[in-house]
C-alpha cells in the first residue's frame, strides 16, 4: 500500500484587486509570502512545501529565500485551480494542504492536525478547520466566513450571513468562524476542480461550497488558532506587530 505523501501548496497571485502585490508586501523585514512559507516548513508531517505562483516576480522572490516554487498558468479563477496544476505532475504526492498565501500567522500544528486526522480516516476526502468565534463584531461581518457542523463534525453549510440564526425561544448554538486552510486527497482536488462553479458558491462567493452542492462531505476540526489573514496594507500592519512581539 502506497504510504501518504502530503503535499503543503501555497498559492500566490500578483493581482489581489484589494491588496495587488501582496505576496511581496514586506512585513517585519520579509514578504509575506516568506513569512507563510516559514510557518508551513515547521510543520513535522508536510512531505514537500511548493509555492504556486502565476508571476514571475514572485517566482524570483520565493526562489532567492530558498523555497520550492512552481509557475503555472495564469489563467485560473483560483487558488485551487493553480494548486490542482501544481500537483498534477507529482506522481508520489497523495494529500495536499492548501496553504492560504496571506495568513503568515498560520500554526504549523494545524497543519499537522489535518494531516493526522486524513491518515487516520482515510474515507475523508476533504477537510479544513473553524473556531468558535468570540467577538459579536464578527457575526456581521461578511469578511467572516461562518460555518455550522453536524455531530460527526462534517459542514452543513458556510456563509457570509450568520449561521445560524437565533431565535428567543432556541438554546444557543455555537457560531463557528472557518479558517481558509484545507486538505484534500489528490484524487478528489483533481475531479473537484473539473466541476462547474456551483449555484451557492457563485452567490456567497464560496468557493467550498461547490462540494457541498455536489453531495461532497467536508470534515471540520475545531481549531483554537484564532489568526488571521491579510486581506489590506493595514491589516499587515496589525499582523506585522504580532510578529514582532512573537520574536
Amino acid at each position: 500500500m502506497q504510504k501518504n505523501k502530503f503535499f503543503g501548496i501555497i498559492p500566490a497571485r500578483w493581482g489581489s484587486t484589494r491588496f495587488p502585490g501582496k505576496p511581496l508586501h514586506h512585513i517585519a523585514g520579509k514578504p509575506l509570502i516568506q513569512h507563510v512559507w516559514e510557518r508551513a516548513m515547521k510543520s513535522d508531517l508536510l512531505d514537500e512545501v511548493i509555492i504556486a505562483t502565476d508571476d514571475q516576480k514572485i517566482e524570483e522572490a520565493v526562489k532567492s529565500f530558498g523555497a520550492t516554487v512552481t509557475l503555472t498558468s495564469d489563467s485560473h479563477q483560483s487558488g485551487t485551480d493553480r494548486i490542482a496544476e501544481a500537483v498534477d505532475s507529482h506522481k508520489n504526492c497523495t494529500h495536499i494542504i492548501n496553504i492560504q498565501g496571506d495568513e503568515p500567522l498560520i500554526d504549523p500544528q494545524l497543519i499537522d492536525e489535518l494531516c493526522v486526522k486524513m491518515s487516520e480516516q482515510p474515507e475523508i476526502c476533504m477537510i479544513t478547520a473553524a473556531s468558535l468565534i468570540k467577538d459579536n463584531l464578527d457575526l456581521a461581518n461578511p469578511n467572516v466566513v461562518k460555518t455550522v457542523i453536524d455531530k460527526e463534525n462534517n459542514a452543513i453549510y458556510f456563509s457570509r450571513s450568520l449561521i445560524p440564526y437565533q431565535t428567543s425561544e432556541s438554546p444557543a448554538a455555537p457560531c463557528y468562524r472557518h479558517k481558509g486552510i484545507y486538505g484534500y486527497t489528490k484524487e478528489f482536488l483533481l475531479k473537484f476542480v473539473r466541476w462547474d462553479p456551483s449555484p451557492l458558491e457563485l452567490t456567497e462567493s464560496l468557493e467550498q461550497l461547490r462540494a457541498l452542492e455536489n453531495g461532497e462531505k467536508i470534515k471540520v476540526i475545531i481549531t483554537e488558532d484564532e489568526s488571521i489573514g491579510v486581506d489590506t496594507p493595514d491589516q499587515a500592519t496589525y499582523v506585522e506587530k504580532q510578529i514582532l512581539a512573537e520574536s
